[in-house]
């Protein structure tokens, strides 16, 4: 065969590979049910690398700047310091709002005006800029007071009443994970949110939980993966959960519409993060900019299970949202006297608990909920924290947020409030300079290695229960 036979044959067969990966990347966005990996399993290509031509490849111009390392401080305001996200150009404050019970059924929800006051005074007065949301926010909802999706109104009545600049307030927003995340719903759910909000772009768009089985994606107490689970007919029905590859040309191609600046994952794990970093970088799309997980100093797993070496800034360089520092409440210590309403032997006094409220931990919906936060383990480490904070003159929830700020692996974290006093408090925590000394630092991992993972561990593990836990999860 002639030199240039052949090469006329190659272009030819090139071709051909790059309209095939076209019409797949069509057939993806059009398709309300897309088959698992459609588009690898279409353009495979020779030696197994996918031809990304065509509109594939023209993502790369749009995606958002790779700024520099995750975590690196590029202002700060008000006291409050700005760090980036990932590698991206999304610059978040180390403390972020929290909003999962804005204008919830909560006996002790903060209602509009409570929010739009939390709001002027993070955001317009102590150099907050980052507020965290979901499209299911608030829980709980009933569907006639308030719905899911209402926190985001709130959010954005605010914006417009309050005329502030778009750029001036950073938007985490979430697409419920599971199965509901795919191609099409990734695109409608976003631009609901859009609605919502009312703007043009929200900055960090994130599944809620894993688009696939993970046994971290619940609250339960379930760490071991289970091959039964993933195995189940939720998961594997209709071609099964949406690919790595789907799930990045989906966030991809709301970059390159505008709709969005950056996007990320909760409640996943290091294989998640790590799986979606590879796969962007791959196919030539933008990478996730954060993981936002429960992270707290009883809940350090992140740190040790692969997580924190994933995002590293020598590695995938993603940022780390942490939620729950309080654990609940539980590490403000107002359940150390008087334990919580589910967990307290005198039965009267539970009641009276449950009628009077200090926190959701005494109330049946939430205190099941967040039984992990309550373990033995848990109430242990708690009380010997606690006895630390006192002995350095302070109170254990600033014991508590300080160390968590200064965590290596921590972008920001997000806190809700349900008074002014609660915000005001938080906000003077995050404005103290000084770190906790090394002999403060030392007696906490000292805490932590004689009970590395109380959240996790269980002395009421029923003999009849079976591998279930508490909440009905999987165990162990």
């Amino acid at each position: 065969m002639k030199l240039t036979e052949s090469i006329l044959i190659t272009i030819s067969i090139l071709w051909v590979f790059e309209h095939v990966i076209i019409n797949a990347f069509h057939m993806r966005t059009n398709n309300d049910n897309p088959t698992r990996r459609v588009l690898l399993q279409t353009g495979g290509g020779m030696f197994g690398i996918p031809f990304l031509g065509g509109e594939a490849a023209a993502a790369a111009p749009r995606k958002s700047i790779q700024g520099g390392p995750t975590n690196e401080v590029v202002k700060v305001v008000n006291g409050i310091k700005h760090r980036r996200l990932g590698g991206s150009d999304i610059i978040v404050s180390e403390l972020g709002l929290g909003t999962q019970r804005w204008v919830s059924t909560d006996f002790n929800a903060p209602d509009r005006d409570l929010c739009y006051e939390f709001m002027d005074e993070a955001i317009l007065k102590r150099g907050i800029n980052l507020i965290d949301t979901a499209e299911q926010y608030p829980i709980p909802s009933d569907g006639r007071n308030t719905k899911e999706g209402d926190s985001e109104i709130l959010i954005g009545n605010w914006m417009k009443d309050r005329k502030v600049a778009r750029d001036k307030v950073v938007i985490s927003t979430k697409i419920t994970g599971g199965r509901n995340v795919n191609p099409r719903n990734i695109k409608k759910d976003c631009e609901a949110s859009l609605k919502r909000l009312q703007t043009d772009y929200i900055d960090v768009y994130l599944t809620h939980w894993p688009q696939r089985y993970s046994p971290q994606s619940n609250w339960g107490q379930s760490l071991k993966y289970n091959t039964e689970s993933d195995a189940s007919p939720y998961w594997r029905s209709n071609g099964g959960p949406t690919s790595f590859e789907e799930l990045c040309l989906s966030m991809e191609e709301l970059i390159q519409e505008g709709k969005i600046r950056g996007w990320g994952l909760c409640n996943d794990n290091a294989y998640g993060l790590t799986a979606c970093t590879r796969t962007a970088k791959a196919l030539g799309t933008t990478p996730p900019a954060c993981l936002q997980g429960d992270f707290s100093i009883l809940d350090r797993k992140s740190e040790e299970n692969g997580v924190a070496e994933a995002a590293s800034p020598f590695n995938e360089n993603v940022g780390f949202m942490s939620y729950n520092a309080l654990a609940g409440g539980m590490l403000t210590g107002k359940y150390m006297d008087i334990p919580a309403a589910l967990d307290d032997p005198q039965k009267e006094r539970a009641i009276m608990s449950m009628q009077k409220p200090r926190g959701r931990m005494d109330t049946r919906g939430w205190g099941g909920t967040l039984i992990r936060y309550r373990t033995e383990a848990a109430q242990e480490a708690i009380r010997d924290y606690a006895n630390l904070a006192k002995s350095n003159n302070m109170s254990l929830t600033e014991l508590c947020l300080r160390w968590n700020k200064q965590r290596d692996l921590l972008t920001t974290t997000l806190l809700g409030h349900t008074n002014m006093n609660q915000l005001k408090e938080t906000i003077d925590i995050f404005n103290k300079k000084e770190p906790l000394s090394a002999d403060v630092t030392w007696e906490i991992d000292r805490i932590h290695m004689r009970n590395r993972l109380p959240l996790f561990s269980n002395s009421r593990v029923g003999r009849d229960w079976y591998g279930e836990g508490e909440i009905g999860e999987p165990i162990p």
